[in-house]
Order: C-alpha cells, then sequence, then structure tokens
C-alpha cells in the first residue's frame, strides 16, 4: 500500500511589490544568470550603484534639494547582499529572484563523508556531508555569543544622513509622510532601493509622526520589505527606532518567516538579535512557524541540487545558509516539536517527506531527552517513519529509515487507516528488504520490552 501523502502545502511567502522595484531587481539580478542553471542557481548580488529615482515616481524630489538627491543617489554603495534563491513553492513565485517551482527546499555542501556521533548508541551515516556547527547549547550562529548584537557592514555616514535629513526637510510634509496608491510611504521606496541613509532619515520621520509602521498594499512594513530585500543593516536600523519587530502581512509573513524562507541569515540574525521581544513562534496564515518555513525553503533547494548532481556551488552555498538559518531559529528557542497547524507536521516530519537527507540527519543529532517521542510525533496519524516508507524510489530511503529506526522510532506504530510503517513500503525485492529491517527492529524492542518487564 503506498503512502498516502497529504495535499502539497501552499507556499511561504508571496512576491513583494514596492513600486515594482523588488521585481526591477529580480530582473536585474537573475540576467547574468547562465542558461543551463537558470532554474536552480543562485544570482550575483546587486550592483553598487544605486538606480535613480525617476521624474515619474511619486516620490520624486524637486527644486534645489533635487540635484543633492541625485548625485547621493549615484554615489551611494548600499550593502551587498548575499546571492539570493531562484527556488519558488510549489508552482508560486514566492519572492525576489526565485524563478521555478518546487515543493521544498535545500542542502548543505557536499565534501566528505561524515561519522557523526555523540549520542548513546555509536551511529555512522553514510551520505551525511553537512559543514556545519555541531547541534550544541554553545553553538551560536556566525560565531556569535547568544546575546551579541551584531553590528552588519560600515557605520552609517554622518555626513550623507544629514544631507538625506535636509533633502527631506525640503519635501512637502504630504509626500514624507503620505503613502501612494499602492500604499508606499518615502520609507518603502529607499528601503526597496537600499539607500540606508534616506531610510533612516524617512524612517524618523515617520517615528515622529506614529507611522514607522505603515503598511503597503500587500501588508508590508518597511521592515518586512527591508528583510525581503535583503538588507540587514537597515533592518537594524528600523529595528533601532522602534518598528514592530513582529508586523506582519497579508498572508501572516512575519521579518522571520520571510528571513526564513529565502533564506537569509544576516538579516534574521538581525532580527533575533535586536533585543527586541520576538515570537518565535507565530504562525503565518498558513500554520507554519519561521521554523517550518526554513525546514521547507531547505528542502526545496536540496531537490534542486539533487537534480544538478551536486555540482552548482552557488546552490551549495545557499544551502548551507538556509541550514544556518534553521540552526538559528533553534538556537534562539525555536520549538523543534512545533507542529504547523494545517497537517501537524513537526520540522521533521517536512525533511523526512522530502527526502530532505541533509536536514533529517541535522535533527536527528540535536540531544533532547525525549528523543524517542519527537521521532515518533503523529501528524494526522503519520509518524516520521510512516513517511519514509513511503519514499518509494528516493536514493535516500533506506538511509532515513535507519536513522529513524536508530534514534528511537517504533516501528509497530500504526497510523490512522490501522497501517504500520512497513504496511507502506514499496512493492518489489527492495520494499521487501526494507520490510526486513522494520520487521527485525520492531521483534528487537518488543525483547527488549519483555526484558524490562521480566526485570520488573
Amino acid at each position: 500500500m503506498h503512502f498516502d501523502k497529504s495535499p502539497k502545502e501552499k507556499p511561504c511567502c508571496t512576491l513583494p511589490t514596492v513600486k515594482k522595484l523588488l521585481e526591477e531587481k529580480r530582473r536585474r539580478e537573475s540576467s547574468p544568470v547562465p542558461t543551463s542553471c537558470s532554474a536552480a542557481s543562485t544570482s550575483p548580488g546587486p550592483s553598487n550603484t544605486v538606480t535613480q529615482l525617476s521624474s515619474s515616481e511619486v516620490f520624486t524630489c524637486t527644486g534645489a534639494s533635487s540635484s543633492s538627491y541625485s548625485d547621493m543617489a549615484v554615489s551611494f554603495e548600499p550593502w551587498t547582499s548575499a546571492p539570493e534563491p531562484t527556488l519558488g513553492f510549489y508552482g508560486n513565485d514566492p519572492g525576489p529572484s526565485y524563478t521555478p517551482a518546487f515543493s521544498l527546499p535545500m542542502s548543505s555542501e557536499y565534501s566528505t563523508q561524515q561519522q557523526l556521533s555523540g549520542f548513546a548508541d555509536t551511529m555512522t551515516y553514510q551520505d551525511c556531508q553537512m559543514p556545519v556547527a555541531e547541534p550544541t547549547s554553545s553553538w551560536s550562529p556566525l560565531g556569535l555569543s547568544q546575546n551579541t548584537q551584531m553590528s552588519f557592514g560600515s557605520s552609517m555616514d554622518a555626513t550623507k544622513l544629514e544631507e538625506a535629513r535636509m533633502l527631506l526637510s525640503g519635501m512637502d510634509y504630504s509626500r514624507t509622510t503620505g503613502q501612494d496608491e499602492d500604499g508606499d510611504t518615502i520609507l518603502h521606496i529607499y528601503t526597496a532601493k537600499g539607500l540606508r541613509e534616506c531610510a533612516f532619515a524617512a524612517a524618523e520621520r515617520l517615528r515622529d509622526v506614529g507611522r514607522l509602521d505603515a503598511k503597503e498594499h500587500k501588508g508590508k512594513t518597511a521592515l518586512l520589505v527591508a528583510v525581503t530585500a535583503n538588507q540587514p543593516e537597515i533592518v537594524q536600523d528600523l529595528l533601532s527606532l522602534g518598528a514592530e519587530v513582529n508586523a506582519c502581512d497579508v498572508n501572516g509573513q512575519t521579518a522571520l518567516h520571510l528571513a526564513a524562507h529565502y533564506g537569509f541569515p544576516e538579516v534574521l540574525q538581525a532580527v533575533l538579535f535586536s533585543r527586541r521581544a520576538v515570537n518565535l513562534e507565530a504562525c503565518n496564515f498558513d500554520g507554519m512557524t519561521p521554523l517550518h518555513c526554513a525546514a521547507i525553503s531547505h528542502s526545496a533547494t536540496m531537490k534542486v541540487l539533487s537534480t544538478t548532481g551536486l555540482t552548482d556551488v552557488g546552490l551549495q552555498s545557499k544551502a548551507a545558509e538556509k541550514l544556518t538559518c534553521v540552526q538559528m531559529l533553534l538556537n534562539k528557542g525555536a520549538s523543534l516539536c512545533s507542529q504547523e497547524i494545517k497537517s501537524n507536521k513537526t520540522v521533521l516530519h517536512l525533511a523526512v517527506k522530502e527526502g530532505n537527507i541533509d536536514l533529517v540527519c541535522y535533527l536527528l543529532r540535536i540531544p533532547l531527552p525525549n528523543i524517542k517521542d519527537f521521532v515518533n510525533m503523529k501528524a494526522h496519524g503519520h509518524t516520521a517513519l510512516h513517511m519514509a516508507a513511503g519514499l518509494h524510489g528516493n536514493p535516500h530511503q533506506e538511509e532515513i529509515l535507519r536513522l529513524l529506526l536508530r534514534r528511537g522510532a517504533d516501528p509497530s506504530i500504526r497510523n490512522l487507516e490501522n497501517d504500520q510503517p512497513a504496511h507502506l513500503l514499496q512493492s518489489g525485492p527492495q520494499g521487501e528488504q526494507l520490510k526486513l529491517l522494520l520487521k527485525k527492529r520492531s521483534a528487537s524492542s518488543r525483547r527488549r520490552y519483555m526484558s524490562l518487564q521480566d526485570q520488573e
């Protein structure tokens, strides 16, 4: 009996539009991507020269200040963002520089085989090549301690900031505090363009009138636009000025959801280390926490990597960044046992369902006192072992089954259809071999259970 997979989850994120600037950014950055990997490679970072605002845009500069703004816009060199992903979720384009459709996200760098140990039962996992930090309580992302607040790039240019303030003071009040037909403020525009000093000055002005968290037509505050545009410095600035860290868009996406989905570790760190009360367990309108979005995004990139023969260095880098996002969320206290609302899946269910061997390895290496309870959690009746049994044709099926069994997965548990994992295996020699593996472990578990009863 084949494992009946649940319907595909909806995408975590949707395309953000701020005067089409982010769309233009996506086109500009994706244009040099080689055709051989157009559907699976990352694009280079943005150029150092920022495009000037055109005369047709709502927030144009007139009078004497016009020339000074032009000089600032041309000479300003924004923070160079990390390469952005070119993946989409389930047929939808979720955001900047995403192009095709895949279901779940990603992989870390494949190099040499590693021996993963450190638990009561010594385990050697083949093909678990994860050049990432150990999942221990002492580990901190990017080499920072849990209490360190990070500063990104160079400090703000005081001269440019003062010039930006003068520029805004010369504009009409309605221009600096109002919204256009798309709901964009001048702060949204500057943020999307990566003009840090201009964005800071505009944020000061909007903060003074209580409109720092004004939302555009898709519900994005300037902070959410900065996250989506991969601008960690502006994210840090906005949070320091009092931007609402848990604000969400029309799909319930917070800054953490967006940063986790796109795989922006610097942005994620700017939010997590902002010393603000960040809601790590906030659910978007699809019932997913930021950790779920990070896991889904990682699996999607892994899936694309598997189709490219693990030769795309850009994708390998992006996979590592997304796995770093998973690590950062867990280290800041995100719940590993959190279940997404619609299907009750944990991150382990999501990783196993997509055959994401790297993420499965990582999650099962985390030392939990109740590891067996975690491994045997049910999602609408299915344990992770049920889902692994349904990975027909997946090259990592046997390995994932063995990993789960070593960490305490119970092959005798039945789902809502009264099926054990062995009943969901494929037919043929491979299925029979895996069935023997499950039956052997089930018999061993019963013997241990009877032995404990006798001792009592």
